[in-house]
């Protein structure tokens, strides 16, 4: 950041001149999913330098990063999303998220209370994004020991894991009031470049949505001496072909207008558009790419048409004509993919049931979490899998047992997934009985249950969604000669319902109590409070009373 002092009226003033390092870049990717589906992924990076100042922030978000200084977090990941991904018919995504809210950070070694600081970021990010971020507290957070790591530059010299907190709330619905605070967060806001696409009434119409933000410290030499923040804002939507009515899309039909060029503050704006399909299902693009991306990692072969948006103002509107649509196309299941669901009846005992499938020819080392709500006690004595209580697969076993109230189960298990075989986890957990005041307003809606976390080292790029950016979330996978591929993955959501009182008897109660207070109120007011008085006979007639008698005798 340049500067230089400037003397007025005796008084030494500061001109800041412009932040120097500072970058802004944007993209789109499309990729058509089988068998009628259209994933859409947004990407804006923010690059500052390491010498940046929040009080004067240039193209990063001052907002955020004050939050980030405040509370000395050194890696952010905050998603929100609705819908479910389906890894065994689409693959992977670029970026996988838990259904509802899903929050986890890393703080710096010098904070000495981090659950204090943990609430009251996530208090503060509440505010933020118009989300209920506060209800996170220490009896739904979870400290992972194996299934997640920084992605970024992270120095310490004790453990990384201690630093770390992770929780959920898989409740939590995403609406406009949480893209609007969002879409703020950007230099050109959504009056001009990519963001200007993200209406609210055309994304929420999609069967699968998430927005989210992720802060980490990259290098920014080779031997890490220094460091810059990037700041990451993602959107990831997925379009039914029988909702937009037609296969063939375009930038009005998906977003309903054309995109109104690129920000002007963003250094780099490019659009993406997956081509690999075309050998099954053939399609054209309108107008033509400016140029063919042809990316090999992990013996996967991806086409990518790219497309250069300036900043002229001009309204640009990219279609796709498929020029024939063959309905009936088979596809091939990713790697590694997976399943979730819950057993039991009655109101006394049940089990989650975790499906893990290998179907590539080697083994697959994965780390699976469970996060078990308080209210809901997960038996490990009960822990079976394959239906054995000891099995040879499990490398590694991390359990916390949860505390009523206080904190949540954490269950972690080091699986080696034998080749092209099914493994399944099971295990046991009690209902419990609530106070009447903990049950949400829609008690008999049920209870959900948080996603499990599953980290893979895939042997293969097979399926995996990633763009050739410098933004990406893992930069090393662009590289060909990695043999493993670290992959964050995301179960579905389950549901419990737990033993519900009948709420409609106190409403009984209170409506017959209320009728017979007003019913006895009635009559005991009038006793009470009226005076009667004796009419002499004889006196004479008030003119209402005359008036009165007339009636009466015309009516005779």
């Amino acid at each position: 950041m340049g500067s230089k002092p400037v003397l007025l009226f005796g008084i030494t003033i500061l001109l800041i001149s412009s932040v120097v390092g500072d970058e802004f870049k944007e993209e789109i990717f499309f990729k058509p999913l089988p068998p009628t589906h259209l994933y859409s992924f947004f990407q804006f990076v923010t690059l500052v330098n390491s010498g940046f100042s929040y009080e004067h922030s240039h193209l990063s978000p001052r907002s955020l990063g004050e939050i980030i200084s405040r509370f000395q977090v050194e890696e952010l990941h905050l998603t929100l999303t609705e819908g479910q991904w389906r890894h065994h018919q689409w693959g992977y995504p670029v970026l996988d998220a838990a259904p509802g809210a899903e929050l986890y950070a890393w703080f710096s070694p010098d904070i000495r209370d981090i659950d204090t600081q943990w609430r009251k970021l996530s208090a503060t990010l509440s505010g933020l994004f118009c989300a209920s971020l506060n209800f996170i507290d220490n009896f739904n957070t979870v400290v992972p020991q194996m299934a997640l790591s920084p992605s970024g530059a992270f120095k310490s010299t004790q453990n990384v894991t201690s630093l770390l907190r992770y929780a959920s709330l898989p409740r939590e619905m995403v609406c406009t009031e949480n893209l609007t605070p969002w879409k703020k967060l950007l230099p050109c806001e959504s009056n001009r470049g990519f963001s200007a696409l993200l209406n609210s009434r055309m994304i929420h119409n999609t069967n699968y949505h998430s927005i989210g933000v992720h802060v980490r410290k990259k290098c920014a030499s080779k031997d890490c001496t220094e460091t810059e923040l990037e700041i990451k804002q993602t959107v990831a939507l997925v379009y039914d072909y029988k909702i937009i009515e037609s296969a063939d899309w375009s930038f009005r039909r998906l977003f309903g207008q054309g995109l109104p060029g690129a920000c002007p503050l963003s250094s780099s704006s490019k659009v993406y558009v997956d081509i690999s399909s075309n050998s099954t299902q053939p399609f054209t693009l309108h107008p033509p790419p400016n140029d063919i991306v042809i990316s090999n990692r992990g013996g996967s072969e991806v086409q990518l048409a790219v497309y250069n948006i300036n900043a002229d103002g001009q309204m640009i509107n990219i279609f796709s004509k498929h020029d024939k649509l063959n309905k009936l196309v088979v596809t091939t299941p990713p790697p590694l993919y997976f399943n979730r669901y819950v057993l039991g009846y009655g109101k006394e005992f049940g089990g989650i049931v975790t499906e893990l499938v290998n179907n590539h020819w080697t083994s697959i080392n994965v780390v699976v979490l469970e996060n078990g709500p308080w209210w809901l006690p997960i038996q490990l004595s009960s822990l079976r899998i394959n239906g054995e209580a000891e099995s040879k697969l499990v490398l590694s076993q991390y359990y916390s047992p949860g505390r009523s109230r206080q904190k949540p189960y954490h269950l972690e298990l080091l699986l080696k997934l034998p080749p092209r075989s099914t493994t399944t986890i099971t295990v046991d957990f009690e209902f419990v009985f609530l106070k009447w005041q903990e049950y949400p307003p829609d008690a008999n809606h049920g209870f959900y249950i948080g996603s499990a976390l599953i980290a893979a080292n895939m042997p293969t790029a097979r399926n995996y969604t990633s763009l050739p950016i410098t933004g990406s979330t893992f930069d090393s996978i662009v590289n060909a000669s990695m043999q493993w591929y670290p992959i964050l993955f995301r179960s579905n959501g389950a549901m419990v319902s737990l033993p519900t009182p009948d709420f409609s008897m106190p409403y009984n109660v209170i409506c017959l109590a209320c009728t017979v207070v007003a019913l006895a109120f009635g009559p005991l007011h009038n006793i009470c409070t009226k005076e009667l008085v004796l009419k002499p006979v004889g006196s004479p007639l008030s003119l209402r009373q005359r008036i009165m008698n007339l009636f009466k005798r015309t009516k005779e």
